[in-house]
């Protein structure tokens, strides 16, 4: 299957699609000719062709590139999702001319969906960001890069000055490398802030908290090809067909060879739900009480795996207090399920083994996302189903890289590699990038005592988690004191990140109204350049895409890629990695911060190489073993992708280059790149060694809670020298157990270095801090896990809810259930306050189920991805959908007198909020419940923004946000927002 870019004439003009292609040189494309030359695969194109009829015409013949010219064919992946397609590109003359999926992939094997197949036109792309740009009274100024940086960074170092670094949020991207990510996440610390966040806090930062809190990784423990070995599958809050079309092929093909039991459990009869072998239509925000309701029977019935839980689990005897309270008749009463439902899929999970659980943002974007994510989890503990093919928590993340960009750091609360804010974790950081921890320290401001909490020194600060993305905007207009840094957020500086995917749009709005300095720097100009009415202090970077640069992604099963630069940046465009060193040179830290790079040319300045990025990752990584990925091994992977298995992901053990590896090395890849770890495919999997991939859980929460061990009981991956539980290695336990006499000499004066000499300080160096990984090549060795083995927990003490409670959402169409399951009481999160219960209780006092009586939700569609700014701008998908719908019931319908394809108002029950979309009605969604993408923006209330944009850079297609109708609550642990239960009205439109 090829693709190539067509040398046709200007359309003539017509409907919406065909004005927005004006001066654009380019003809409309019939959608089975795109499907035709695309080769989409399982998943197909999002259902609402009633929308767009009569917006076709004939493709027409076009000429392709000189195929007697040689070109030369390069490898990427694919930017969009997190399945990892592999994308071959053809280039002539340093111009894409062609592109083909890679048939020797393990991931895709020669398949593209939609955005996949029509990748090479975000490099080809008219609608790019093509030179830098500033706001001038008003109107968009094309200036030079040079301009753009100096007034930048002064404007930053005068914002710092008087309000303090912690003044400056750092938005960044998991459209990020990871080497563009580890470098924006130490650009922040050495700026002095944790005010550093991007996608992930968005979609998957409750898992990330939930998954870890139970076992100790937070990542997908198996990969899409393993659930081709699965004999049950759940999919809850996850739409597969549409979100990741590709992964859905080896689902489908293993639902083929095992027979298995496929059940969708969803509030919307979705692409996957038609799939499955049985749908179970569910209320959303119901989540835990449907999970406990499985539970009850499986305990009850005796279906619980007994003997891994002795061995492997904690906390079971507590939870089960919980727990059996969901009975019968409570379930149907919280969720409208009835028994025979609930029980039927609890059996059939708990005795058709191998079974593994799916889930995605329909799960996690919840007020009580984290306990969601620990319920889940409880029940793969439950009935056994964790730590072995076909089986294990296969989490499904959005974004190309947000696996990726949250291993390096990208979050509030984490450096990279998920080693924390404690002092610990930035003196191994300091280490690293070889700068005195006092330098770092400095960097950092002294926050003063605010209504009746407690100052903070610079190390203090350091060790407090910054403001999460979903609150930025809180934190420029609330009352300075009301927020726990030095001053309010005065700047902004975003770099891949839309403004339209998170809620509360309005407040949105208000707050990039307020900011002293807005800087955006992408590839497209996002909502972030229309949304506001801002007339100064506005930038706009061209960025390039990760085609037009060299660097590595991870997938959503811990598999990391290389990606080759396709072509230079085109434009005035250039990478992450030149822009962060240009305005780190004009803050002033370039040279502490850089030094540690191989540095070379780049298109306008010097800029770091992605190898010499990645082995920095590699020398510090350790926590997470990210350092046997060096970039040879990962080059060498990519050359050889057709000697990996479909299904287990490895390379035969006797092949000279990629032996015995699992595909991309996916972490934990222990110790140094010379150890060879293969990668590790299945987390906590003990029925192989750990140098074979093998593990166990991770006792990362202590020894023993009230006297009981919290290590593995008779349990212990195979051909350890340890048969039971153990903690975490450190040079003490390797002197008790007399193997560190194995380490090197040169490992033994790394591990003193770092202990500064001191016996006692020598003892407490762990895996984690060994530069020289010689306490995890011992342990190994010894066929033991370097983290240790313990058992996994259902009890998070730490928690707030430490064992999850059923908690209505907000804005609740069940007010009555409020009082039995109310939301947690008002408090303070992430230097926040958080008022959710006053908004809950008030939302109930004023009866807005009664104004507002229906449950809005939200989701993805194939064309599109993430905010939509790409794929909106990108004629061949910007065809296959036009137009922002909302699904409306057809009962709800047809008592609205809605008409399928007409115009409707939906209202939100805060801000005044309305968004006008057309509708499509269909009984997808139940009565009383609707369903909008969250894609687009370009449309506002009502208002027409694509005047806004800079002149040709405005995507094709425009359309309301569904986040300005979606509403006020936040998740304690993570901040992340409540976008999948709302309530809204819906009217049609005059």
């Amino acid at each position: 299957m090829l693709i190539k870019r067509k040398n046709i004439q200007a359309s003539g003009t017509g409907g919406a699609l065909a004005q927005s292609f004006l001066g654009m040189g380019q003809r409309k494309l019939d959608r089975r000719s795109f499907l035709r030359r695309s080769g989409v695969a399982v998943g197909g194109l999002a259902a609402v062709s009633s929308l767009s009829g009569g917006l076709f015409e004939r493709a027409e013949a076009a000429t392709p590139h000189d195929h007697a010219a040689p070109a030369e064919r390069r490898k990427n992946m694919c930017t969009h999702c997190s399945v990892g397609c592999s994308v071959i590109a053809e280039v002539q003359n340093g111009v894409w001319v062609g592109q083909e999926p890679a048939f020797e992939s393990p991931i895709n094997r020669g398949s593209h969906c939609a955005k996949g197949a029509s990748s090479r036109e975000l490099v080809h792309g008219d609608r790019r960001l093509k030179y830098p740009m500033k706001k001038v009274g008003g109107d968009w100024v094309r200036i030079t890069w040079d301009q753009a940086l100096d007034e930048i960074g002064a404007k930053m170092l005068e914002i710092r000055e008087k309000s303090g670094a912690d003044s400056v949020y750092m938005l960044g991207s998991a459209k990020f490398t990871n080497e563009a990510s580890y470098l924006f996440r130490k650009f922040a610390a050495f700026w002095g802030t944790n005010n550093v966040d991007h996608q992930a806090r968005i979609c998957h930062s409750t898992t990330v908290a939930g998954v870890a809190n139970t076992w100790g990784y937070g990542a997908q423990t198996n990969s899409y090809n393993d659930i081709r070995n699965a004999k049950t599958i759940i999919f809850m809050g996850s739409n597969a067909a549409e979100a990741h079309p590709v992964a859905m092929q080896h689902i489908l093909s293993g639902k083929e060879t095992q027979r298995a039991n496929v059940f969708v459990l969803d509030p919307r009869m979705t692409r996957t739900a038609a799939h499955a072998t049985e749908f179970v239509r569910i209320r959303p925000g119901t989540d835990i009480a449907v999970i406990w309701g499985m539970l009850w029977h499986i305990f009850q019935n005796g279906w619980e795996d007994k003997e891994f839980i002795r061995k492997r689990v904690y906390g079971f005897d507590e939870a089960k207090a919980e727990i059996m309270k969901w009975n019968p008749a409570e379930v149907e009463r919280v969720t409208g399920l009835k028994e025979e439902v609930v029980k039927r899929v609890a059996e059939t999970f708990a005795t058709v083994k191998p079974a593994t659980f799916i889930w995605c943002m329909g799960g996690t974007q919840h007020t009580v996302g984290t306990a969601n994510v620990r319920a889940y989890c409880t029940l793969l503990l439950a009935t056994g189903n964790v730590g072995d093919i076909g089986m294990g928590a296969n989490i499904f993340r959005g974004h190309t890289n947000v696996q990726g960009a949250t291993d390096m750091g990208l979050d509030v609360g984490n450096l990279p590699c998920y080693y924390g804010l404690a002092p610990a974790a930035w003196a191994h950081w300091c280490r690293v990038w070889d700068v005195p921890f006092s330098y770092i320290e400095s960097r950092f401001d002294e926050v003063p005592a605010k209504q009746g909490r407690e100052a903070r020194t610079r190390a203090q600060n350091m060790e407090v988690s910054g403001i999460p993305s979903t609150r930025w905007f809180d934190a420029t207009m609330l009352d300075s004191e009301d927020v726990d840094q030095q001053d309010g957020v005065k700047a902004m500086i975003v770099f891949g990140h839309g403004a339209n995917t998170i809620p509360r749009m309005k407040a949105a709005q208000n707050g990039m109204n307020a900011l002293d300095l807005l800087v955006v720097a992408d590839p497209h100009p996002t909502t972030f350049a229309a949304l506001h009415t801002r007339t100064d202090n506005t930038y706009l970077l061209p960025i390039c895409t990760n085609f037009e640069v060299a660097g590595t992604r991870t997938a959503s099963n811990r598999s990391i890629q290389w990606g080759e630069k396709v072509v230079e940046p085109i434009f005035e465009s250039d990478n992450d990695y030149a822009v962060i060193y240009r305005l780190s040179q004009r803050l002033g830290f370039a040279d502490e911060m850089f030094k540690t790079f191989e540095m070379v040319d780049g298109k306008f300045s010097k800029e770091p190489t992605a190898e010499s990025i990645l082995r920095e990752i590699n020398r510090g990584g350790w926590s997470t073993g990210y350092t046997g990925q060096s970039p040879e091994r990962l080059k060498a992977h990519m050359r050889n992708q057709h000697k990996f298995d479909i299904i287990t992901l490895r390379a035969p053990k006797d092949d000279p280059e990629v032996g015995g590896d699992y595909y991309g090395l996916p972490w934990p890849c222990w110790g140094t790149p010379e150890m060879r770890h293969p990668g590790t495919h299945v987390l906590y999997n003990t029925n192989i060694p750990v140098a074979e991939g093998g593990g166990a859980f991770r006792p990362r929460f202590g020894l023993e809670r009230e006297g009981v061990s919290l290590l593995a009981e008779d349990s212990w991956p195979v051909g350890s020298d340890i048969e039971d539980g153990y903690p975490e290695f450190t040079m003490a336990l390797l002197q008790k157990l007399g193997w560190d006499s194995e380490l090197t000499a040169e490992e033994r004066a790394v591990i003193e270095k770092i202990g500064n000499n001191n016996p006692e300080a020598i003892a407490k160096v762990s895996w984690t801090l060994d530069l020289s990984g010689g306490i995890q090549r011992v342990a190994i060795k010894h066929g033991c896990v370097p983290f240790g083995n313990g058992k996994a927990r259902v009890v998070a003490w730490n928690l707030p809810d430490p064992v999850p409670v059923h908690r209505e959402p907000i804005y609740t169409p069940r007010p009555d259930l409020v009082a039995d399951y109310p939301t947690r009481e008002d408090g303070r999160q992430l230097r926040m306050p958080n008022i959710g219960h006053t908004v809950q209780a008030r939302a109930v006092e004023q009866k807005l189920f009664e104004q507002f009586p229906t449950v809005l939700t939200s989701g993805r569609l194939v064309e599109f991805e993430g905010g939509g700014e790409e794929t909106r701008s990108n004629p061949w998908l910007a065809e296959l959908q036009q137009d922002m719908f909302c699904e409306v019931n057809t009962q709800d319908a047809a008592a609205k007198g809605i008409k399928d394809g007409s115009w409707i108002w939906v209202y939100g029950p805060e801000d005044n909020a309305k968004v006008r979309v057309k509708a499509l009605v269909t009984d997808r969604v139940a009565p009383g419940v609707a369903f909008m993408p969250f894609h687009f923006a370009g449309w506002f209330m009502g208002e027409d923004q694509r005047g806004k944009y800079p002149q040709g850079t405005d995507p094709i297609v425009l359309g309301e946000s569904v986040n300005a109708v979606t509403t006020y609550g936040y998740d304690p642990v993570t901040g992340m927002h409540e976008g999948k239960a709302t309530l809204c009205r819906i009217e049609a439109a005059a």
